[in-house]
């Protein structure tokens, strides 16, 4: 259990607590029913709220209120992100930094659809002991992102010759700057004409004042969790620049971009924690 008790593990939880919460929310975005079991079997995270009544303040409350709000909202627009590609004829999912993401369970996959989550081996180790035997549209690929992770995924039967989607939500911002260039462009080298691609990038983390953001303060007071000694301090690539140059197309949208399209989720506020993330898309166009 020690794999998901410390360091960027622990914020895997603070994550899946947000998702539980979004769950019980009668005007849910996203529903997450897998999401409490992992917050209660971890002893870092027991106590934490799982529903919004739960949370002193309520909403007003800047991590259980607002930034689990935009965990719930993130939730729902990758989600529906995954359903369209797949859709539309994709049948292999790579989540890269899984986490405790449930989606190969909860989300209802095209016929012959295979989700491949990969993570460190003791992340997932606790995440199969939590959900127990794994349907066949579940791979497990224990790897580090900062590592050779294309052989390990490989290796459990991924195919480079078809169409894919592939997820980085919520784990860039931990790599260091090489790992994430090198996270791009094996994603290019594996991926067919067709294959889609979304993540997740933070803007603004050199600004002085960003450290002390109110947000932030409250996540390391009611957690323990200092983002910021997680967060990688490298300068990051621009790594949408590169999927063009790469022959990929891309999309940069602001989460308030779907929340004005939900008519749910966090609206922008002065000096806000939320401003600098961006949701990227792309998609490697199909040869003629």
């Amino acid at each position: 259990m020690a794999g998901v008790e410390h360091g960027v593990g622990l914020t895997a939880l603070m994550v899946a607590a947000g998702r539980a919460i979004e769950t019980h929310r009668p005007d849910s975005l996203a529903r997450d029913e897998y999401a409490e079991r992992f917050v209660r079997a971890a002893g870092a995270s027991a106590s934490w709220p799982t529903t919004i009544d739960d949370v002193p303040g309520g909403d007003a409350n800047l991590l259980w209120g607002r930034l689990c709000r935009y965990f719930g909202l993130r939730t729902r627009v990758l989600d529906d992100f995954l359903l369209e590609s797949t859709r539309a004829g994709s049948r292999q999912v790579v989540l890269l930094g899984a986490g405790l993401d449930s989606r190969a369970l909860r989300l209802d996959w095209p016929q012959g659809c295979v989700v491949y989550e990969i993570d460190r081996a003791e992340v997932l180790a606790f995440k199969d002991t939590v959900l127990g035997e794994a349907p066949a549209t579940r791979r497990s690929i224990p790897a580090d992102l900062r590592g050779d992770w294309a052989s390990a995924l490989l290796a459990g039967g991924y195919s480079p010759t078809v169409p894919s989607t592939w997820l980085a939500e919520g784990i860039l911002l931990y790599l260091p700057a090489a790992a994430e260039r090198h996270l791009i462009s094996t994603v290019d080298s594996l991926s067919a004409p067709g294959s889609d691609l979304a993540y997740e990038i933070k803007l603004g983390l050199d600004a002085p004042q960003a450290r002390a953001n109110p947000l932030y303060t409250a996540t390391r007071e009611q957690t323990g969790i200092d983002l910021f000694a997680l967060f990688n301090p490298d300068p990051r690539p621009d790594s949408a620049a590169d999927l063009r140059a790469r022959g990929w197309s891309t999309t940069t949208h602001t989460p308030f971009d779907f929340t004005r399209h939900h008519g749910r989720g966090p609206h922008p506020e002065p000096d806000d924690a939320l401003a600098g993330n961006r949701w990227i898309f792309a998609n490697k166009p199909r040869t003629t």
